[in-house]
């Protein structure tokens, strides 16, 4: 299916606090479940230079995901065109990528606790590098949301998870290219390093 996915994030200081506030507000959890996702991308990593994502994952299930800027941009949200489709077999297809001339270029990992609210879904992640909510939806929902969880707008983030591993990988002289909690392991990290990709007013 064929959609735009419209969304902002915040960093989250206090994971326990925010997963109270959320509950309050009367959104019905989902689940949590742990999450591994496999970026594709060809010898000439076009899909990277169209800014445009391929991604597998694996979690209670799996999904593939195409993701693309759409025609017109949005300064306030971020702002995809998304094809999805759910896969019976994560293995078969990540076999199928790789005969096709695809090639996995980088892995991230996380876990994630969904909430559906008010017409939009709330995903609390924990990543090797922190903890963010995604708030997904149409505009209006992701305004009234993050206004009744006191979440400060000008500090909302429209870089995803890459993005901003990049720019932490970068500055910390990091070796590796994977997002995942193996790599992390021992690793300090300034907790408020997201302030950087604040989008302001």
């Amino acid at each position: 299916m064929d959609h735009l996915e419209i969304e902002v994030k915040f960093h989250v200081r206090e994971p326990e606090a925010l997963r109270s506030a959320i509950a309050a507000l009367g959104c019905r959890s989902l689940g949590r479940a742990f999450e591994r996702n496999y970026c594709y991308d060809d010898h000439r990593h076009s899909l990277r230079a169209r800014k445009a994502l391929l991604r597998l994952r694996k979690d209670s299930g799996a999904r593939l995901t195409f993701k693309s800027v759409p025609p017109t941009a949005d300064a306030g949200y971020k702002v995809l065109r998304e094809m999805e489709v759910g896969l019976d077999d994560f293995d078969t297809m990540a076999g199928i990528l790789e005969a096709i001339g695809f090639r996995r270029t980088r892995v991230y990992e996380k876990w994630r606790e969904t909430f559906s609210c008010d017409h939009a879904q709330l995903c609390l992640d924990t990543l090797p590098m922190g903890t963010f909510l995604e708030i997904e939806g149409p505009r209006s929902a992701i305004d009234t949301l993050a206004r009744r969880l006191h979440l400060p707008w000008e500090q909302r983030i429209l870089a995803n998870y890459l993005e901003m591993f990049d720019h932490l990988r970068r500055t910390l002289g990091l070796p590796f290219s994977d997002l995942t909690f193996d790599n992390f392991k021992g690793l300090r990290v300034d907790p408020d390093w997201p302030r950087v990709f604040a989008a302001g007013p």
